[in-house]
């Protein structure tokens, strides 16, 4: 008898769970990474949010000689409050000593290692979580 004949087709039960476990490794060691990426990707919407209002809040001041820090006038400043796909909201408001005015990004999708992104009139960026991130790692 040709003992080739006898062989069967096909991969193991032994294989298989060793493809699976490469897979799952690969996949807990992607996914934090991806997952970083997209937060970074939604912070970028937040800081152009903050840029744009900055850029309007000076060209009001140029003409009128006052910011806006409440949002009963925002829209006196003719901007969007929201980014287009909603990560962010826009705050206005006033602190002592922010040279003017403090605008906030609200985030919207859950970032707990910077939370809300800041902008003051002075050009001092910051973030309100106390963890995880630095506020040049948030603005990165």
């Amino acid at each position: 008898m040709n003992p080739t004949l006898n062989r069967q087709k096909g991969f193991t039960l032994v294989e298989i769970m060793v493809v699976v476990a490469i897979i799952g490794i690969i996949a807990t060691i992607g996914y934090p990474s991806y997952a970083e990426y997209v937060q970074r990707g939604n912070r970028t919407e937040g800081q152009a949010l903050l840029n744009e209002a900055s850029t309007a809040q000076e060209r009001y001041y140029a003409q009128n000689y006052v910011y806006i820090t409440n949002m009963a006038d925002i829209n006196k400043l003719k901007i969007r409050l929201t980014t287009s796909t909603g990560k962010y909201r826009l705050n206005i408001g006033t602190t002592a000593n922010d040279g003017g005015y403090t605008l906030t990004a609200m985030q919207q999708f859950n970032d707990l290692r910077c939370g809300n992104l800041t902008l003051t009139a002075t050009g001092t960026r910051g973030r309100s979580a106390s963890g995880g991130k630095t506020i040049e790692e948030c603005w990165r």
